[in-house]
């Protein structure tokens, strides 16, 4: 006994017909007949129908008379000229008059009959465009029903729409009083598996009149199975037959809705009695439908003409925002809610080299971070997208509901740079036409038994509760990100020239820095020399009293600094980075002189500050000065506000560097803000009320950059401490 599962049956080649066809096979070259339906004796004169294998028509001019004398068959070859092109004709067999059929599908020839039947209820109108005059959707399925009623109307009809995967849903209804409404239910994958609706799609209206009518075999001395796929009666499957009779239904009739040359859904359509249809019907049937589905794509295509020119109009307003600045992140940085709400997210994050920059709802700072780190070793196209990256990878990387659904955009993978755009968890409810779950049960197929999927005895509502999932992203949002990385691509180009021109004027620049440099400490030497002796002079000769001789000391000492200071810096301006020489120095004794000179700059006399170990580091002189006077004195100044004021510094050997910690009780930096704390004459806005110009930790990141260091640093709502990280001597 062999399992088959549902995609994997082969309904195109059934071996069969429903009774209400009659089929006859010719050889496409020779015209010799090659297969036929065991009934064609019920509609031509044909006492043994074995006689006809390998005869023409031609053979048998009484029995086939109106058959060889028809339009169709006398230009045989012109009809056939292409493949799977139908076309048709009526013929009268006897005293009745019957539908004829042609059409060249492989190697053979197709010759289909089905009696002519009259429609005296139908009525359409005769406005062929009144689709196109309707602009909602829902309003242009419900007419199709309403149009098509009046030709075919039975019991229920529904407009089933597919899925990307695979399932579908019915997103209209028409329906007589006593049936069910299945309007809003889903339908798995498996109810029309892949092979179904690649055969949709070739054969565009099939209709199966009585599912307990007995079927009608195919005569045929060739072992090899006939392709059945453009046969008007072709069979149904055996599964598809029990399906029809689990849903209380004995007929039914499809037509496929044709979007952009893909599958989009189908009219699907079901009667609780026996039900045909006639061909012309069923063809006037398929006008319509097709004339709505057009009528449907040339309305979406407007709206999405529409939404594009919306999206180009946006796109180029953040163009010149992002102009205005001089640095991608900060072009990032500074329009970071339109960014947001291009695609339609709850939240963004920005992430450059380490740094986060955050703007709607979004998970905590280190699950973005996680995020960032998988999509970097996990991914390897520049944009991401997952509405079920909560239920995928929800364990793996602590996902909170937040990153239920995410979109991420690789600026460039080598900086770690990246846009994430989040959505929250939907509380997803889908109903389903019956429950989805497969069961198997054994069928017989041509004398053998088989085991198949079987199909649902029940459709009342069966509710899935699916956890995990966002709102599906759909073909704008994946549109806007597109836009948003043509932007960064275009102004990032148009960034690098302004760069590379700022940086010929800036060489231009500190060519007279080092000039000015030089004259400023030269003329300052003279006035310095004359504060110095004249302090000098008040020493010798002013009221010797312990007090005010130590402040004349104090003040020559200074005097004598600031010389020291600006020879250094004279210096500093004539070295490249390459000039610079590293030497071993002992900072301890430059961290106690900044550390009181802080307390009377600020006048924080009750500042603890703890100065506990203080190793060696390797670094010039005047830069380390430079480095430990504005953190000290940025850690002095932003707890001068606090009852219990507290700076602690100390040193460790990590490795092969020395690292430094200035950690004090302060009013702490905003994790928003941490993106700008290097750049100059930047301020948080917590600090506004301190006196500053945003310079100090910007000296700071170049002097540590210039000497092979680094600074970083740690902060909360208690205080912050910074990091300074030296090459150990």
């Amino acid at each position: 006994m062999n399992f088959v599962e549902c995609h994997e049956e082969p309904i195109h080649i059934p071996g069969y017909i429903q009774s209400f066809g009659y089929l006859i096979g010719i050889d496409a070259e020779s015209h010799s007949i090659t297969f036929f339906s065991r009934n064609i004796a019920d509609i031509f004169r044909i006492e043994n129908a074995e006689q006809l294998f390998e005869k023409s028509l031609m053979d048998f001019p009484e029995t086939f008379r109106s058959v060889i004398e028809s339009d169709l068959y006398a230009s045989l070859p012109s009809f056939t000229k292409r493949e799977n092109e139908t076309h048709f004709d009526k013929i009268f067999l006897g005293e009745k008059e019957y539908h004829f059929s042609v059409f060249r599908s492989g190697k053979h020839i197709f010759l289909e009959f089905e009696a002519v039947l009259e429609n005296p209820n139908k009525r359409i109108s005769n406005k062929y465009d009144n689709f196109y005059v309707i602009d909602n959707e829902q309003e242009l399925w419900d007419q199709l029903l309403s149009t098509l009623s009046k030709i075919v109307n039975y019991d229920r009809m529904m407009v089933y729409k597919f899925m990307m995967d695979g399932s579908g849903k019915v997103i209209a209804e028409r329906r007589d009083g006593n049936m069910e409404s299945y309007l809003g239910l889903h339908y798995p994958e498996s109810d029309i598996p892949r092979q179904a609706r690649a055969l949709y799609l070739k054969k565009r209206k099939r209709i199966f009149s009585n599912v307990y009518e007995e079927t009608v075999p195919l005569m045929s001395r060739s072992e090899e199975n006939i392709d059945l796929t453009f046969v008007a009666s072709r069979g149904m499957s055996p599964i598809h037959g029990q399906y029809i009779k689990n849903s209380g239904a004995t007929s039914s009739f499809s037509i496929s809705i044709i979007i952009d040359d893909h599958l989009w859904g189908l009219v699907t359509c079901q009667n609780s009695e026996f039900k045909h249809i006639d061909l012309e019907d069923r063809v006037q049937a398929g006008i319509f439908t097709a004339l709505a589905s057009n009528a449907y794509s040339s309305f979406k295509s407007k709206n999405e003409l529409k939404y594009r020119l919306e999206l180009n109009e946006k796109a180029s307003q953040l163009k010149s925002e992002f102009l205005k600045h001089n640095n991608l992140f900060d072009s990032l940085a500074d329009n970071k809610g339109k960014i947001r709400k291009l695609p339609e997210s709850d939240g963004l994050a920005i992430i450059s080299e380490g740094n986060i920059i955050t703007v709607g709802i979004v998970p905590d700072y280190d699950i973005i971070d996680s995020i960032a780190h998988w999509a970097l070793e996990n991914t390897s196209e520049s944009i991401f997208v997952s509405r079920s990256f909560l239920k995928d990878y929800g364990q793996e990387l602590k996902l909170d509901e937040n990153a239920a659904g995410i979109i991420i955009y690789f600026i460039e993978r080598s900086k770690k740079e990246m846009l994430i755009w989040f959505r929250k968890e939907f509380d997803e409810h889908i109903n389903w036409a019956g429950n989805p779950e497969k069961k198997v049960e054994v069928f017989v197929q041509n004398g053998e038994e088989k085991q198949m999927v079987s199909p649902r005895t029940s459709f009342h509502i069966f509710t899935e509760n699916i956890k995990g999932n966002s709102k599906r992203w759909n073909s704008r949002d994946i549109h806007a990100v597109h836009a948003i990385r043509d932007v960064i691509l275009e102004t990032s180009h148009k960034q690098y020239n302004a760069i590379k021109a700022l940086n010929n004027e800036l060489r231009k620049v500190n060519e007279e820095l080092d000039s000015f440099s030089y004259t400023i400490s030269h003329d300052l030497g003279t006035p310095l020399t004359v504060m110095k002796l004249n302090a000098q002079m008040l020493l010798a000769n002013f009221e010797k009293t312990e007090k005010n001789r130590n402040k004349l000391t104090s003040i020559v000492e200074e005097i004598d600094s600031m010389a020291e200071m600006m020879h250094d810096v004279l210096q500093l301006s004539r070295a490249k980075h390459s000039e610079i020489e590293l030497e071993r120095l002992q900072p301890l004794t430059t961290i106690q002189k900044i550390s009181e000179n802080a307390k009377i700059t600020f006048d924080t006399p009750k500042t603890v500050i703890v100065i506990k170990e203080c190793p060696d580091v390797l670094a010039d002189k005047t830069m380390l000065n430079q480095v430990f006077l504005n953190v000290i004195n940025n850690a002095v100044k932003y707890t001068s506000h606090q009852d219990e004021p507290r700076v602690e510094i100390w040193g460790t050997v990590e490795n092969e560097t020395v690292v430094y910690r200035i950690s004090d009780n302060g009013i702490g930096i905003p994790e928003q803000e941490k993106h700008k704390m290097f750049k100059i004459f930047n301020r948080m806005d917590n600090a506004k009320t301190f006196k500053g110009n945003g310079v100090g930790l910007s000296i700071v990141h170049r002097i540590m950059t210039r000497i092979g260091g680094n600074v970083d640093y740690e902060s909360n709502k208690e205080g912050t401490c910074f990091i300074l990280t030296f090459k150990k001597p």
